[in-house]
């Protein structure tokens, strides 16, 4: 399923709601040429996508429990990550007790849990294909969730077990193929935002005095102030921008946004603990030379400004892809790495079969510090490609 989350993003703008399936395998037939062959990502704007399960927590952790059961009323303690399940993946074996499209948790001791109330990824018979995303907050003791029964999103307190529904029903047809969810570090806020966009806005909620605030959609949401005032966002297409929305409520208020247009593609970390800034790291990829990134730099949120560029040390040497996650502190930020076989686009045959699943490779979270550039290895998991794991705190963007 990952390449068509792929090409379904190309197909947003102003795109009518109706049969995509034709205009998808015909994108897609195009685009195949310029793929990394293992994971069918685009080279340019997205370089990797996909579906992941642990090996191992920490290098000193226990590894993911063998059998896993749906998650408990309460009880539950911090999260190590989330992940989502395919179940027929191209080559090699889907994780045990695979749910297709399913949510699962695991906690920072290794236990792992399936989230049946989050709506699966697939229709049933996998005969439809949709995203449903999922967020944690900071310390790992709350998630937010699309729940199937109550038709919208869902915060949950994995200790005490409340949970905490959104007042405004969100219809599944507006959660998109590639969608991101942000949790604010108390559970109080969520943003959601997606593509294809269609005509309905991306939200920020306040889930306790029960209000939206509409957001401009395909925008990623990376950061939040405390008490959700002013949201930090991110665009990686078709074009690599920023954008900062302050004084958000009441939501009748336009707001004051600041944007900047940047001019190479980047990928983005969540926004800085000071506010303001942000890692990123150039995406100089071509159908030719894929896989090829740049240096680690701080950029300004507000001006795009270059603060900082650091070189970054410590990395296997064949590590090919990065996808910028959680902040550590406030000099260490968590990359987290494939190392795949990237071939060019002229040695891919024409009449090579699309890659529908993924099969599950390895990838390894390092903590980077911004200042000094060096890597030191956190974690290992299995995993099909970026998109679908989560780590405590906002999202990155691709």
């Amino acid at each position: 399923m990952t390449w068509l989350r792929n090409v379904l993003v190309d197909l947003a703008d102003d795109s009518p709601q109706v049969d995509l399936a034709e205009r998808t395998i015909a994108t897609h037939d195009r685009r195949r040429r310029t793929v990394i062959s293992l994971l069918a990502a685009a080279t340019v704007v997205v370089v990797a996508l996909g579906t992941t399960v642990t090996i191992r927590l920490l290098p000193d952790r226990p590894q993911e429990a063998a059998s896993q059961s749906d998650l408990p009323a309460r009880g539950v303690g911090p999260l190590s990550h989330a992940y989502k399940t395919f179940c027929k993946p191209d080559s090699g074996k889907a994780p045990s007790g695979c749910r297709d499209g399913g949510w699962r948790v695991v906690t920072r001791s290794g236990k792992t849990y399936h989230v049946p109330e989050a709506l699966p990824s697939l229709a049933p018979g996998r005969t439809g294909l949709r995203d449903s995303p999922l967020a944690i907050s900071r310390d790992g003791r709350k998630i937010a969730y699309y729940s199937a029964e109550e038709g919208t999103f869902q915060v949950r307190d994995l200790a005490s077990g409340q949970k905490t529904t959104a007042a405004s029903k969100v219809p599944k047809a507006q959660l998109g193929s590639v969608s991101r969810l942000m949790l604010s570090d108390d559970g109080r806020f969520v943003a959601f935002s997606k593509v294809p966009d269609f005509k309905d806005p991306a939200l920020l909620i306040d889930m306790r005095d029960g209000v939206v605030r509409e957001l401009p959609n395909r925008w990623v949401p990376i950061g939040l102030s405390r008490d959700g005032a002013t949201i930090t966002l991110a665009e990686y297409s078709p074009r690599s921008q920023l954008r900062t929305i302050s004084n958000l409520w009441p939501s009748s208020s336009k707001g004051d946004s600041t944007s900047v247009i940047l001019p190479v593609h980047y990928f983005f970390s969540p926004l800085a603990p000071d506010g303001k800034t942000v890692a990123v790291i150039e995406n100089r990829s071509t159908a030719e030379q894929p896989c090829r990134q740049g240096d680690l730099i701080m950029m300004d949120t507000l001006t795009g400004k270059k603060r900082k560029t650091t070189v970054i040390s410590g990395l296997p040497s064949d590590v090919s892809q990065i996808s910028l996650r959680t902040w550590l502190g406030a000099e260490e930020v968590t990359a987290l790495t494939m190392s795949v076989r990237c071939r060019p686009a002229s040695e891919v045959p024409d009449d090579e079969p699309a890659i529908i699943d993924s099969p599950y490779r390895t990838m390894t979270a390092y903590a980077v510090n911004v200042r000094t550039g060096k890597a030191r290895k956190l974690a290992t998991y299995r995993a099909q490609g970026f998109f679908e794991i989560v780590l405590p705190g906002p999202p990155g963007a691709l």
